[in-house]
């Protein structure tokens, strides 16, 4: 369908305007290593590093994995990604920041999926005895089975 392609079109430009912009505002240099890491992050939600690194291999054509590792680690340190990593796992990847949602994590596949905060506002939960820290986030996994595992 013509119409679908125009729209996805539509969405890969502004995906790119953004992330440029985003890398500007950042104070980070603009560069086609940048914008395919977080562009394959955008696409891929709860992406691996090696996944991340398939994608981007496929947009630039060459890149190592190191230079993957790096810019992913750049992007995670200027908060424009997110890392998570449940146990057992590897890094994940995602460019959902800045809300602190949650995650639902299947213990047979592995899949991840996005949950909203428990009640809508950082830290989400409170520990009884913070120890004199400044709580201002709360990360929580949630574990159990996806519909497919469930089957299983």
């Amino acid at each position: 369908n013509n119409f679908d392609s125009v729209q996805n079109c539509a969405k890969s430009v502004l995906l790119f305007m953004s992330i440029v912009e985003i890398l500007k505002e950042s104070g980070l240099s603009v560069t086609a290593q940048r914008i395919a890491v977080a562009e394959a992050v955008e696409e891929l939600p709860h992406a691996t590093a090696d996944e991340v690194v398939g994608v981007v291999k496929k947009k630039l054509g060459t890149i190592s994995k190191q230079a993957v590792y790096d810019v992913l680690g750049v992007l995670v340190e200027k908060g424009i990604v997110r890392r998570i990593q449940p146990s057992k796992s590897p890094a994940r990847y995602e460019r959902r920041v800045g809300d602190n949602h949650h995650h639902l994590v299947c213990r047979v596949c592995g899949m991840v999926k996005d949950v909203e905060c428990v009640t809508g506002k950082a830290p989400c939960l409170e520990v009884e005895n913070d120890h004199n820290f400044r709580v201002d986030e709360a990360e929580v996994i949630y574990w159990g089975y996806c519909p497919n595992c469930e089957k299983t």
